[in-house]
C-alpha cells in the first residue's frame, strides 16, 4: 500500500511539473520592441514628473522672490512681463526634442551637425530674450531691490551648479543607461564604486 501511495504522489508531482513546463513554454517571451516601448513610456513619465517638480520649484522661487522684493504697484507690470518672458516652455520643447533626436540619429554627420548648430542658435535666441526681459525688469528696481535680486539669482545659479555636479558624479559612479554601459570618451574610465 505504501508503495502504491508513493508511486501515486510521484506521478502527480511529475504531471504537475509537466503541466507547468507546458504553460511556461506557451507564454511568449516579451519582445525587445515591447520592452523598449515600456522603457520609453516609463522614461516619458519620469521626465513629465521631473518637469512638474521643476515647474513647482520655480513657481515657489518666484513667489518668494516677489515677496522679498516688496514690489510697488508701479513695478508689478514689469514683474509680470519678466516672468512671462522667462517662463520655460518644457512641454513643447520636450516633444520636439524627442522627435528631433530620433530624426537626427538617421542623419549623416554633416546634417546632424547643422541641426545641432540650429538648436544652439535657438537656445541663444531664447537666452537673449531672457536677458532683454531681465534688463527691462532690473531697470525698474531700486538699488536695494537690485541687491536682493542679485543675491537670489546667484543663489539659484549656485544650487543649479551643485545639482549638475552631483548628477554628473552620480552618473560617473553608475555608468549604465538602459542596462548598457554609457559611452565613454577615449581614455575615460568610470569612477570606482564603493559598496
Amino acid at each position: 500500500m505504501k508503495f502504491l501511495k508513493n508511486t501515486l504522489v510521484l506521478s502527480l508531482t511529475t504531471a504537475s511539473f509537466a503541466i507547468a513546463a507546458g504553460v511556461f513554454a506557451q507564454q511568449a517571451p516579451t519582445s525587445a520592441p515591447a520592452q523598449a516601448s515600456a522603457r520609453s513610456a516609463e522614461h516619458a513619465k519620469r521626465m513629465e514628473q521631473r518637469q512638474q517638480r521643476m515647474q513647482a520649484g520655480m513657481e515657489k522661487h518666484r513667489h518668494q522672490l516677489h515677496d522679498k522684493l516688496k514690489l510697488t504697484p508701479q513695478q508689478e507690470p514689469a514683474w509680470k512681463a519678466f516672468t512671462e518672458a522667462t517662463k520655460p516652455q518644457h512641454d513643447q520643447k520636450l516633444m520636439q526634442s524627442r522627435a528631433d533626436h530620433q530624426a537626427m540619429a538617421a542623419m549623416p554627420a554633416p546634417a546632424r551637425m547643422e541641426k545641432m548648430l540650429e538648436r544652439s542658435k535657438e537656445r541663444l535666441a531664447r537666452m537673449q530674450q531672457h536677458l532683454d526681459a531681465l534688463k527691462s525688469f532690473y531697470a525698474v528696481l531700486t538699488p536695494e531691490q537690485q541687491k536682493i535680486f542679485d543675491a537670489s539669482h546667484q543663489g539659484m545659479h549656485d544650487r543649479m551648479k551643485k545639482r549638475m555636479h552631483d548628477g554628473m558624479k552620480k552618473r560617473m559612479q553608475h555608468p549604465m543607461h538602459d542596462g548598457k554601459p554609457m559611452r565613454m570618451h577615449e581614455g575615460q574610465t568610470p569612477a570606482p564604486t564603493t559598496k
